[in-house]
Order: structure tokens, then C-alpha cells, then sequence
């Protein structure tokens, strides 16, 4: 790969224009996912279903994004990979209008996140575009989580304005989703070779430090596996009402958007591995909290908590893989999405399982599973 020199002012230019594309799909993204739990109880669904489609989202597309890292370093080129992923999502979420059984409904979703063979591509761009990669991973998650705060108030105010109809909320998603693809226009890809390695060559290459943090990264997320599903069921059935349920998911959105750039910044300075420290062991506390939840204000502060635990943990998890990653950075960067991704599907089933016992029981199993993460974590090496 040929070695790409570093324009800041422009490649900051790259990061926001690629966050603003972000931005508009996850407007969309979270307008449907917000709805997606009660989507699903509505056609007959319970916690297992829940739990497998929370693991499905990541899990089918895990494959999609491992090819999509690996293409786009055999090709040499980004830009038309993040294009294509951000197409077949818009393309799947009209389809997820149509259906008629909650079984349906974990097909096209799983489909719709097939177009995130766009994410590693995406992130080598954002690699070459900075050399500060905890604040240029953390620019572009808070344009990430400010379009999930944006989606999340339009199902709100949606919600009060014509009740829960399913298809007016997805139909909304589908419009403002294609705004999506607008900003990629203007994006200013880097010049790489193509690298000529085989998928399973370029995996077996990757240094034995990133591998080892991968390990640890998906055993978090056997706690971590897109808990805030089972926040929003655990808000609607504390509180009884399905507008404060999306409040709070809102204010969860609010905090990660916040604090995201900020904690990048500091991975910058006190390196990557203390602040996932600090960022797995408040996940550890929040799951423990969920054990003895007993009032509306804990629920709140679990939200807020929530939202800094992804704050801390989501892009600079990214930008330590990117560090570690070498020449080959698509290919790493596609094999963490697809450990990530497949490590999900068991995840979610798990969670579901013990979620039909009850949530508490749940809760202890994922502050065990917080907490094994967390002495692992210790024996991670940074560069």
C-alpha cells in the first residue's frame, strides 16, 4: 500500500462530509430502530425473538463487512463500497414496510444490514484522512449518534401525530435515509495500491496484538450486543408508556453524541486502552444497577450511563484496531466487524433466553460476562 500523506484541513473535510452521510442514514436507521421491539411484540414476538433479531442485525452482515474490508484493499478503492452499502440499506428498509409476521421482520432487517459492507471501507477512510484517530473516529460516531437523536425525535413526534403506524415511521425512514447519499459526492478519495493477498492470507497476516484484542473485544460483547433493545422493552414495561420509552432511548443517543468526540480526544492523549478500561467497567456497574432497578431515576441514570459507556468504547475500539492493523487495514478492520458481527447472533439468543426467565437473571449473566471482559482487557498491548 502506498504510504498516504496527511492533508488535515482536507481530510477533516472527508470525515465530516462522510459523517453527515452517517448522519442521514442514521436518521433513518433509528427511526426503525426504535420501533423495532414493539414492530415485533405487535406480530406476535417475545424476548427470544427480540434477542435473535438484536444478534441478527450484526451477525448476517458481519460476513458482508469482512468482504467489503478485504475488496477494498484488493481493489484499492473505498469510496464506491460505502456508496453501494448505504444504497442496498435504503433499498431494504422500503422492503421491511411490507411485512406481515415478526419472522419477516428479522429477515429484511438482516437483509438491510447486509449494506454494511460499507463500514470498513468507510473507516480506512477515515484512517487515512487524520492522524489523530480517537478525535476523527469520535467526529464521525457523534455524527453517527446525532442522526440517531435526530431519528429518534421524528418517531416521537410521529408517534403523537398519528399513533404508532408502523409504515408512515418506516416510509419516513426510506426518504430521509436516500439523503444519505448526497454528501458522498464530494468526498475526495485517497490513492492506494491494491493489495493482491487472498482473504484468508491477508487474515493469517494480521499482527498477533490486534487478534488478541479482537478476542477481547468479542467476548464484551457477549454483554454488549445491542443492550439498549432490551432498555427500551425494560423502559415501556417500568414505566408503561411507550413515548417515555423513546425519550429515554432518545437521551441515551443525546449523551453518546456528547461525549464521543470528547473520550476519542483523550484516547489520543492517555492512549486506547484506559479509556475502554474505564468504558467496560462502568458497563459493569450498569449491568449490576439492572439487577436492583427499584425507580424511574434509576432507569434515567442507567440510560445516561449507557450512553457513556458507548461514548467510550464504540469508535475508539475502531480507531485501536485501525492502530494495530498494518498495511491491510480494510481486511482488519473487516475481520473485528465480522467477529463483532457473528459473536452477536449466540449473544442475543443467550440474552433472550434468560430475558423470558426474567431481565434480572439476564443482568447477572451479562455482569459476569462485563467482568471477565475486563481482566482480559488488562493483557491488551497498544502500539
Amino acid at each position: 500500500m502506498v504510504k498516504v500523506k496527511i492533508n488535515e484541513k482536507k481530510g477533516n473535510k472527508n470525515i465530516k462530509l462522510l459523517g453527515a452521510s452517517s448522519l442521514f442514514n442514521d436518521v433513518g436507521s433509528e427511526m426503525i430502530t426504535s420501533i423495532l421491539p414493539f414492530y415485533i411484540t405487535a406480530l406476535g414476538g417475545g424476548g427470544l425473538a427480540v434477542g435473535t433479531l438484536s444478534g441478527l442485525r450484526e451477525g448476517l452482515s458481519s460476513l458482508f463487512k469482512l468482504l467489503g474490508g478485504w475488496l477494498s484493499d484488493r481493489i484499492g478503492k473505498k469510496l464506491k463500497f460505502v456508496f453501494g452499502g448505504y444504497l442496498i440499506s435504503i433499498i431494504s428498509r422500503l422492503l421491511l414496510s411490507f411485512v406481515k409476521t415478526w419472522q419477516s421482520i428479522l429477515i429484511f432487517v438482516s437483509i438491510e444490514r447486509f449494506g454494511k459492507l460499507r463500514d470498513a471501507p468507510r473507516d480506512v477512510m477515515i484512517t487515512q484522512s487524520t492522524k489523530h484517530r480517537g478525535k476523527g473516529f469520535g467526529i464521525h460516531q457523534a455524527f453517527d449518534a446525532t442522526g440517531g437523536i435526530i431519528g429518534t425525535l421524528l418517531v416521537i413526534f410521529l408517534f403523537l401525530k398519528f399513533g404508532l403506524d408502523f409504515k408512515i415511521i418506516i416510509f419516513s425512514a426510506v426518504l430521509l435515509s436516500l439523503l444519505s447519499l448526497i454528501p458522498l459526492f464530494f468526498v475526495k478519495e485517497s490513492k492506494t495500491k491494491s493489495i493482491k493477498k487472498g482473504l484468508f492470507q491477508g487474515i493469517k497476516k494480521l499482527d498477533k496484538k490486534l487478534k488478541y484484542f479482537i478476542f477481547v473485544t468479542a467476548v464484551f460483547t457477549f454483554a454488549n450486543f445491542g443492550l439498549y433493545m432490551f432498555m427500551i422493552l425494560l423502559a415501556k414495561d417500568f414505566t408503561g408508556s411507550f413515548l417515555i420509552s423513546l425519550i429515554l432511548y432518545a437521551l441515551f443517543s443525546f449523551i453518546f453524541a456528547l461525549f464521543v468526540i470528547p473520550f476519542g480526544k483523550l484516547s489520543d492523549k492517555i492512549g486506547r486502552k484506559k479509556v475502554l478500561f474505564m468504558g467496560y467497567v462502568l458497563f459493569l456497574f450498569l449491568a449490576i444497577s439492572f439487577i436492583f432497578l427499584s425507580s424511574l431515576i434509576y432507569l434515567v441514570a442507567a440510560f445516561v450511563v449507557y450512553g457513556l459507556v458507548y461514548a467510550m468504547t464504540m469508535s475508539n475500539q475502531r480507531a485501536l484496531v485501525s492502530d494495530l492493523s498494518g498495511k491491510m487495514k480494510g481486511t482488519a478492520l473487516g475481520f473485528f466487524y465480522f467477529v463483532i458481527g457473528v459473536v452477536n447472533i449466540p449473544a442475543g439468543i443467550i440474552a433472550g433466553l434468560l430475558w423470558d426467565i426474567n431481565y434480572q437473571t439476564m443482568f447477572i449473566y451479562l455482569s459476569a460476562v462485563a467482568f471477565i471482559s475486563i481482566v482480559l482487557l488488562m493483557f491488551v498491548k497498544e502500539k
